[in-house]
């Protein structure tokens, strides 16, 4: 039991230690909880979609996925240009930002559709997140032998308790961005973000 407690603690730190990071995918998920708009889908796809992964990983697909490197450059390109005109919204509602929120923060043209299309577009469209997830998450599980699930599922635990805290918990810094002024700077945060990786997954592929 000990044994089994530790591997799954292993597997919640190994796996928080990736995901807590600057990325498309944090960014979105903190601007939806700031909103208050569809957190409850976008934190559900993103921990979901993760538990998916890592179960891919650990099962052993990341081997199977490395015969075809071709996959993962073409996810690149995919996801570079998706982030670079998700990076290219966000900068146009800083340049423009009149109309596009009313005052409690909410998206008029905002659409529950929209959001999950674009948190899905995020999540299964960079390639970071195969590397790693599928990739380190899979090899680093391997070495724990019989308890490689448990140490999955620490892991997957780690993901749902990180986009719950990060999605749920902007709502409390909502309050701090009641202004235009304060939606400009994170707009143009997330703009930033957005770009760069985009720039460095199609450079990089």
């Amino acid at each position: 039991m000990s044994n089994a407690l530790t591997t799954a603690a292993a597997g919640f730190g190994t796996g928080l230690s990736l995901i807590v990071a600057i990325g498309a995918q944090n960014a979105f998920v903190l601007r939806q909880g700031i909103r208050r708009d569809t957190v409850l889908a976008v934190v559900g796809i993103c921990a979901l979609s993760d538990a998916v992964l890592i179960a891919l990983g650990v099962g052993g697909v990341g081997a199977l996925v490395a015969a075809w490197p071709g996959a993962l450059t073409a996810v690149g390109w995919i996801g570079g240009a998706f982030l670079l005109g998700y990076g290219a919204l966000a900068a146009r509602r800083v340049l423009r930002p009149a109309g596009a929120l009313r005052a409690d923060g909410a998206d008029v043209a905002g659409s529950r559709r929209r959001a999950v299309l674009t948190c899905l577009a995020l999540t299964w469209l960079n390639p970071h997140v195969y590397l790693d997830t599928v990739f380190l998450l899979g090899s680093v599980a391997a070495d724990r032998g019989a308890l490689r699930w448990t140490f999955g599922l620490g892991a997957a635990l780690a993901s749902l308790a990180w986009f719950a805290a990060l999605g749920f918990g902007g709502r409390f810094l909502g309050r701090f961005l009641a202004s235009p002024k304060a939606w400009r700077v994170l707009d143009g945060l997330v703009a930033a973000t957005m770009i760069a990786l985009g720039v460095s997954l199609i450079a990089g592929s």
